[in-house]
């Protein structure tokens, strides 16, 4: 097998022009799986010989040893490039390797933010100017109804109806979505409206416009949102990790927190698939659990 190894090597060296790092990690891959077999074997068979069933063990011994998933499926990419060149090579009839499953990738828990951060966050634009009334709605509006960033530049006037306190969101593919609008999202639009610069065009053609726009009254982009952020979240002292989408992250967390049904965030969200929603369901659970270690007196 060994021998087969450095002839593929080779080929990555003279034929696939792979950088040194490149063939490196793929030296250290393939001779990692012949330690094992010369381990756990007594030796190494003949590369062509191997099945799949020989390959799971070496695949669980990596899972059992601690290597990220990631690294784990590098590995078995390398596994399965050694075998499609084996195979044009004669030295393997069948990749073994092939029917190996990659780990699940991990989803990392998106930050949120508590009642008391996200509160601190939406009262810090300066409600005695234009600009700070229209931030104040932007972030009340994200909140409150759950948006993208791309989807809130792009609601438009005749998008909302207040009375009734929804919006018409354009989300991801062209779909549109009814959202709902919290008291507090609308005093807040009301307020910046008052004090809104329009573009002279959209007033002269009689369009609906963009709901939030810049001092030129034209339509703001998802970076200027991103930086008005910035510069609220420093004011206030939040996590740096906190970004835009972290309004998004935390309505959805905090429905949940109070009972609300997952294919009811599902829906208000825009989710295509309920997969996506549900890593919610896994913030809200460690939210409550942080609840109870604090507040239980037998907790720990």
């Amino acid at each position: 097998m060994q021998r087969a190894i450095a002839q593929f090597l080779q080929y990555l060296a003279t034929e696939r022009n792979a950088s040194d790092l490149t063939i490196k990690a793929y030296r250290e891959d393939l001779f990692g799986l012949v330690e094992w077999l010369s381990t756990t074997r007594g030796n190494v068979p003949h590369p062509g010989s191997l099945t799949p069933q020989d390959l799971r063990p070496f695949q669980a011994a990596l899972q059992e040893a601690g290597y990220a998933r990631t690294t784990i499926a590098r590995k078995l990419a390398s596994l399965r490039s050694f075998y499609r060149f084996a195979m044009r090579q004669g030295i393997a009839t069948s990749n073994p390797a092939k029917p190996l499953r990659n780990p699940r990738r991990q989803r990392k828990l998106p930050h949120v933010l508590n009642n008391e951060e996200v509160g601190a966050l939406l009262l810090a634009p300066p409600a005695k100017e234009t600009a700070g009334l229209r931030d104040r709605a932007m972030l009340e509006t994200m909140y409150s109804a759950g948006l993208r960033v791309s989807e809130l530049v792009a609601m438009r006037d005749g998008d909302m109806d207040l009375d009734e306190q929804i919006v018409r969101v354009r989300g991801k593919g062209r779909k549109e979505r009814m959202s709902p609008l919290g008291s507090y999202a609308i005093k807040a639009i009301v307020a910046y409206r008052k004090r809104r610069v329009r573009d002279p065009q959209v007033e002269l053609l009689g369009r609906q416009g963009p709901v939030f726009v810049n001092r030129f009254g034209k339509i703001l982009t998802t970076r200027s949102v991103g930086r008005m952020l910035d510069k609220y979240i420093a004011r206030v002292g939040l996590d740096t990790r906190t970004s835009p989408h972290t309004l998004r992250h935390s309505f959805a967390t905090h429905l949940l927190d109070r009972g609300a049904d997952i294919r009811s965030v599902q829906e208000l969200l825009g989710h295509k698939s309920l997969a996506t929603t549900q890593i919610y369901t896994h913030v809200s659970a460690a939210n409550l659990l942080a609840i109870y270690e604090k507040a239980h007196p037998r907790a720990s």
